[in-house]
């Protein structure tokens, strides 16, 4: 079972904290449409759609400032090509594009999953963000989606931002409740270095949160989501039992997906494993689609990544799977390493290794430290 990406490349404006590929002239949208349909139907007669399709996700940028006509067409594309039985086609989308018709036209031509972006509903947050809609039209949004015909939706909150307190991600949560989401991402912010919240943060002209007042954060977030039902399964994301993305949580198994689209990923692993990347470039995915940068990897790097994607998340990674996919054996320092996390109540480690809710929010120290032990 595969999945397929699209990545949707236009915004309306460029959120500050945003390292994903997108522009923001949107006057190319229908042109963008038919090479998408056009790199799509490429595929045809490849290994690639030996595999049957199990999910679809539009990404972007903003999939929602595509047409529902549009969204059809390439739905109907892909049909065309790939042999497809989605469990799961997700749709991003900003507040301010949707209204009650716009979901129920998405609903008729194929989508079944929303991914709403709020990220916060402080108007202060909002513009620091510098995020195209306000809290208002985020609660009108939320209040359409809870009504609709989407069963199965997630919300996008960010935490961690400058100056933010716990009162203001407490009375976020709050809001966001009230709503009863069957699933929630939320996000810790991350300053990346080409934004624009990174050159502020690299000028001086804004402090990021300590690390304890990002802590407290993820474990307030922790607490009133579970309070809720709503569990975490990996560092980010919660659900309600049987609403996990199964999208993402293929990615985090290595299983085999195509991207299309400029700056969209592929990763197969056949008789080989191989990742490429179309290029970040617009202008050039439209005159020429073959713009890509192939990498092979091998079972010491695949393996690799297993544990970095695998100790993100509530089930862990198991030695078997290590042993049996990836011909991966933990080396004794590994072992001794592994050994101490667990003693220091971070860690469970029997046949899997998995994170405790104190290990979680030193996820990325301890991968690092893991995996770099030679």
């Amino acid at each position: 079972m595969s999945g397929l990406y699209l990545h949707i490349p236009f915004c309306k404006q460029a959120c500050s904290y945003c390292d994903f590929y997108f522009v923001t002239r949107t006057s190319e949208r229908e042109h963008f449409v038919q090479r998408l349909i056009e790199e799509v139907q490429e595929y045809r007669d490849t290994k690639f759609i030996d595999e049957e399709v199990e999910t679809i996700y539009f990404g972007g940028g903003t999939p929602s400032l595509l047409e529902p006509k549009q969204v059809e067409q390439i739905l109907q594309a892909i049909e065309q090509v790939f042999e497809v039985d989605a469990r799961e086609i997700t749709f991003e989308m900003n507040p301010d594009d949707v209204n009650k018709e716009f979901l129920g036209s998405l609903k008729s031509v194929g989508i079944n999953r929303a991914s709403m972006g709020v990220q916060s509903f402080q108007p202060e947050l909002l513009e620091f963000m510098n995020r195209a809609h306000s809290s208002d039209e985020a609660l009108r949004c939320l209040e359409l989606l809870s009504q609709s015909r989407f069963e199965s939706y997630t919300v996008d909150l960010i935490y961690g931002n400058p100056g933010e307190t716990k009162e203001q991600l407490n009375d976020d949560l709050n809001r966001l409740l009230q709503f009863n989401p069957p699933h929630v991402s939320a996000y810790s912010l991350t300053v990346e270095p080409k934004t624009r919240l990174g050159k502020m943060v690299d000028l001086g002209r804004i402090a990021p949160p300590k690390d304890d007042r990002v802590a407290e954060q993820f474990d307030l977030v922790n607490e009133q989501l579970n309070e809720q039902g709503i569990e975490r399964y990996e560092v980010s994301n919660y659900a309600r039992s049987g609403r996990e993305a199964v999208h993402n949580s293929r990615y985090w198994e290595h299983h085999n997906y195509v991207g299309f689209g400029p700056g969209a990923h592929s990763f197969w692993w056949g008789d080989q494993a191989i990742r490429w990347e179309n290029k970040r470039n617009l202008r050039g995915y439209l005159r020429d689609r073959n713009l890509r940068e192939e990498e092979q990897l091998s079972y010491e790097q695949l393996a690799e990544e297993r544990i970095m994607m695998g100790l993100r998340t509530a089930k862990g990674i198991g030695f078997e799977e290590l042993s049996q996919k990836y011909h991966y054996q933990l080396n004794d320092r590994q072992q001794k390493y592994l050994k101490k996390v667990a003693e220091e109540g971070k860690a469970t480690v029997d046949d899997r290794i998995k994170l405790t809710d104190k290990g979680i929010k030193l996820a990325d120290a301890i991968i690092l430290d893991l995996v770099t032990l030679h």
